[in-house]
This record gives structure tokens, sequence and C-alpha cells, in this order.
């Protein structure tokens, strides 16, 4: 990687306040730049570093204006945050390569279908009439079961196994270890205490442009199918119970866990250890803070949730406010 500021400023739709000659060969964050590297700043917390960082250029807010003179290159664009991460997408791009290749350890059976320029590393193993489209990496170690049709330019990483009739998108990323399509825990209580286990026939749809986090299971349904929507985040350690549908552009950090056939709208974020409950609906645009816990519907959209059982932001404030004093 070496770019020129000016050139930075083109891929991004920005300007250039300094020199637009400099130079930059790698990305470091702003409290350890160094020269020849590139920084961004978004967060006014950081603005001290600005001062002090020795990197050449620093992706700024166009409405930022310094309070000391900077020694750095600005390279000012309408959102920083948004910017560095069009600009690491581009470069990812740049060095991303396509070629086809199957590894002399690996297996795909005759009936299944590959697209152009598609990788499957050694001891990957594809199964009978699965679909995997263009420009897809499937990494060493992948099981594809039988059946199974994933989308072109997928990212497929070590370790994941995708259990037979599963659907995977176009541009969907899932990272090592994530299981999909294992079977909900569903059992049914007998008269002499033994629990009789309830087959699952169903299987997941993942949409387009979802990333999976490591160490991810989601289970396939009793029927129909568990639905991840397009758009949507998962980070690592999280579990998607059978029959769930999660809706468009949710983001879901770790260890967050969501029981059968709970609903997620749209643009919902979940913050990290969030239970969720099974059987209920959660409306579009909801937030809910970490370690909250979810155990009834949540009607009405765009509320801030904390708390186990989870109420109102403002609400849990001023009770936890009490909460202190009471315990003083």
């Amino acid at each position: 990687m070496e770019f020129k500021a000016k050139e930075i400023a083109d891929i991004l739709n920005g300007t250039v306040d300094g020199n637009p000659e400099a130079v930059v060969k790698t990305f470091a964050r702003i409290e350890s730049g160094k020269p020849g590297a590139i920084c961004f700043f978004a967060n006014p917390k950081y603005e001290q570093y600005v001062y002090t960082c020795k990197a050449d250029v620093i992706i700024v807010n166009k409405t930022f204006e310094p309070k000391e003179p900077v020694s750095a290159t600005l390279v000012r664009v309408d959102d920083a945050y948004s910017a560095v991460a069009a600009l690491l997408d581009y470069v990812t791009a740049k060095k991303r390569s396509y070629k086809r290749y199957r590894g002399c350890r690996s297996r795909v059976r005759w009936s299944a279908k590959l697209g152009k320029k598609v990788y499957v590393g050694d001891f990957a193993y594809v199964g009978k009439n699965a679909e995997v489209g263009d420009y897809t990496k499937i990494y060493e170690n992948v099981y594809v079961g039988d059946g199974v049709k994933i989308g072109s330019h997928c990212i497929i990483y070590p370790g994941v196994r995708i259990y037979p009739g599963m659907v995977i998108g176009n541009n969907v990323i899932i990272h090592a270890n994530a299981v999909v399509g294992s079977d909900g825990f569903g059992f049914a209580p007998q008269e002499n205490g033994t629990w009789k286990k309830i087959e699952h026939t169903g299987n997941v749809v993942i949409e387009d442009d979802v990333e999976i986090g490591a160490n991810v299971c989601i289970d396939k349904s009793q029927m129909g199918s568990t639905v991840v929507g397009k758009g949507v985040k998962i980070d690592n350690l999280c579990q998607i119970a059978h029959n769930v549908e999660v809706g468009e552009n949710t983001v879901m950090a770790a260890q967050t866990g969501v029981a059968g056939s709970a609903k997620i709208g749209r643009h919902c974020i979940i913050a990290g250890q969030v239970g969720i409950a099974g059987h209920i609906s959660i409306a579009d645009n909801t937030t809910i803070g970490a370690q909250s816990g979810i155990m009834g519907k949540v009607k009405e959209e765009g509320q801030t949730l904390m708390g186990s059982p989870a109420f109102p932001l403002k609400d849990f404030l001023r009770s936890y406010a009490v909460f202190k004093r009471a315990g003083k």
C-alpha cells in the first residue's frame, strides 16, 4: 500500500489541507501514529492526539477546527469514521486476488457446482448438489453440506460448518468455527421424566451482505427457515436459536443469545451479553444496552432499553440512582 494525500482525497471525495504529495504506506491509530502512516480522528475524546501525532496524513471531518498547530496533512471528509472504513475496504479490495484453486486434499463432490474463480482450500469438503457462486473463497477445513447454496463474493473462514440445505446469500463473510444449521434446542418432556428430541426439518437463510463472527451458532428451524436479514452484522460468540428472524441491518455484539422464534426488527442495535426470550418481537430501530434481558414484546420503535427485565433507558437511570442511594 502506498498512497499520496491527494489520491486518498480523491478516493474519499474529500479535500486536502496541507501537503497533497504526502505519502503514506500503512494505517495506525491516532495515539500511535508514526511517519509514513495515515490515521483518522472522529471522536472528540482523542483531539489531543491530533496535535502530537507523527503520522503524515490524518482523516478528519470537514467541520474540524484545530485549536493548535497540526503537523500532519489533513484530508477533510464528511464523515471520518465512515471514510476510513471505505478506505480500508478499498485497500483490501486492491490486495484481493481471485483465482480458481482447489486444494489437492480437498473434496468436492462431482454433482457440486462451483462458479468462476472459486477457491477451495485443503481439507475442505463441498457436498452433493451444493452450489457455490463466483469469486467465493472457502478456506481450509470448511464443511459445506449437501444441497447448500452459497452466493458470490463470499468468504468462509477455516473451521466453519454449514449443514446440508442451508442458504447463504452474496457478499457474506462467516468467520472461523461458526456453525450454520445445527439443530435447535427442542425436546418434549415425557411422563417418565426423560426428554424426546424434536426433529428440526427446516433450514437457515442468510441474506446478502451479512457478516457472522467467530464461534457463532445459528440453528435451523423446526419448520420453515431461521432468517438472518440483509446487512446484519453478528459479533463473535452469539447464539441464534431455531425459527428466529433478524431484520435487515441489525447489529449484535458478542455473547448475545436469542431464543427460539423471536423476531428482531430492522436497524436494531443489540449490545453485548443481551438475552432475548423466545416467541417475542422487537420493534425496528430498538437499541438494547449491554447485559439487558428482553422478556416481553417491544412494540414502540426507536426506544433505548436497559436492565433485566429491560425498560426505557431514562427510567433505568432514574431507578439506578435510587438503587445506589438505597445501598448506602
